[in-house]
């Protein structure tokens, strides 16, 4: 009785501490050049690409985006950076890394708007 309770807790405790590094995050951005910075949707701790992918589109779309696309996926961290001409996306193992490059992407006069990390 107690190996049979063993075999159920410890795999129930490996998806549990095991889903983050599951998780995927994305960036969708509507790019329209106007008044103000680009629209952008950020979303973190979905379980698939796709999911990803349509959370980001929606979060754009619901700050009263028009025109959304996907333009990045990742699986550790991710970075929005954005001017009110210009926008860049960044990625890497660390959300230091992937602020550089979205700002490095987006050019002089950027921001980082939002960064985070699965």
């Amino acid at each position: 009785m107690k190996k049979s309770a063993f075999l159920l807790v410890v795999p129930a405790l490996v998806f549990l501490f095991a889903k983050d590094a599951l998780c995927v995050g994305a960036i969708a951005v509507d790019d329209e050049i106007g008044e103000s910075e680009p629209g952008y949707g950020f979303v973190t701790g979905a379980f698939s690409r796709e999911e990803a992918k349509r959370r980001a589109l929606d979060e754009c779309g619901r700050s009263g985006n028009e025109d959304c696309r996907v333009i990045l996926w990742f699986e550790s961290c991710g970075a929005y950076a954005a001017s009110l001409t210009h926008y860049g996306v960044g990625w890497g193992s660390t959300k230091e890394q992937a602020k550089k490059r979205a700002l490095d992407e987006c050019g002089p006069g950027c921001v980082v708007k939002v960064a985070e990390c699965e």
